[in-house]
């Protein structure tokens, strides 16, 4: 398996840092967390029933037609490509790695190229995998090329992949009000903005026949009775929604400017992380590892991403640590 953000508890004892001591940045994952409310017994005692209002709900939320509940966007990554037979297939990079994993694993062709490139040569391809905005290059695109992108796949029965994780701060640019046409998936995931990872839940927006496979594919039950009580009310909770999208941009922001003033300009980013490319971010990621601050590291392209500081008092911690690493003489 692949290496992610949130390996807090491997990093503890690599570093002799106890957990609680930590500030976790390594993840995309917002840190105001959607207040959830008790949990009935009876979502614990019985079988989930999928005419209990979550989907009516996520349609509403997201603004598509069809939906298919998934235990986390990367049930569908992983499912999607055992429903197709070989095929060439480009993905997006630098972006989450799983895409690529998930269909070289299934026996596909499948380059790894530059949202440009991709959509630049969109003919030489049956499907074409791209993330919006991008984890972590933090691409965004014009919805007229994504809709040309997808009409050239789907006119020879290709597909059109995007993910949408970090859609949720930027809802008017989603394309999931479109995903009833055929050949064109859209994945959402509900962990991100809600601050619910733990619940591992997401949502495919498709045509109703490719949702028919896929559901044929995962089979009954994939989310618990629990997540699908407090998903369901999290998704109607629009004044929490409205607050948490103008916070998650406002931290954002002072993310970045905070980076900037420490000489480390992010890159590229969105409401819910900020990423910093340069040949020193393994080194300063260690330094700031050694301080009890986890960041995420990736190596193609050398870089950092940094989630958003919960508090003042996180953001007091990562200035201090971030001063301490004199940018321009140690880290060289």
């Amino acid at each position: 398996m692949l290496e992610h953000g949130g390996r807090l508890l491997q990093a503890a004892r690599a570093y002799g840092i106890a957990p609680e001591r930590w500030l976790d940045l390594s993840t995309g994952i917002s840190p105001f967390a959607w207040p959830v409310p008790s949990v009935p017994p009876s979502a614990w005692q019985r079988l989930p029933e999928d005419d209990d209002g979550l989907v009516d709900a996520a349609r509403d939320y997201y603004g598509a037609l069809h939906l298919l509940p998934v235990a986390g966007s990367q049930a569908a990554i992983q499912a999607l490509p055992m429903l197709r037979p070989s095929s060439r297939v480009g993905v997006i990079a630098p972006g989450y790695n799983e895409h690529a994993h998930a269909w070289r694993h299934a026996g596909h062709a499948v380059e790894t190229l530059p949202a440009s490139a991709l959509l630049a040569e969109a003919s030489r391809f049956d499907v074409i995998v791209l993330i919006h905005p991008n984890n972590p290059g933090g691409d965004r695109f014009d919805a007229a090329a994504l809709r040309n992108c997808h009409a050239t796949l789907a006119s020879r029965g290709g597909w059109l992949i995007v993910d949408e994780a970090f859609m949720d701060a930027t809802p008017e640019a989603s394309l999931c009000g479109e995903a009833w046409r055929e050949g064109l998936i859209v994945l959402r995931s509900a962990g991100k903005f809600f601050g619910l990872a733990g619940a591992r839940a997401g949502f495919v927006a498709a045509h109703p026949d490719l949702l028919d496979a896929l559901r044929e594919r995962l089979g009954p039950w994939t989310l618990s009775g629990p997540t699908r009580f407090v998903l369901k009310q999290a998704l109607a909770d629009r004044a929490w929604q409205a607050e948490a999208r103008e916070r998650l941009r406002r931290t954002s922001d002072a993310l970045a400017s905070m980076l900037a003033r420490h000489g480390m300009t992010p890159t590229a980013g969105c409401a819910f992380f900020q990423w910093w490319r340069d040949a020193r971010a393994e080194t300063v990621h260690m330094a700031l590892a050694r301080q009890g601050i986890l960041t995420r590291l990736f190596t193609a392209p050398a870089s950092l991403r940094f989630g958003l500081p919960a508090d003042d008092a996180a953001f007091q911690r990562l200035d201090e640590a971030l001063s301490s690493l004199d940018m321009g003489r140690s880290l060289r």
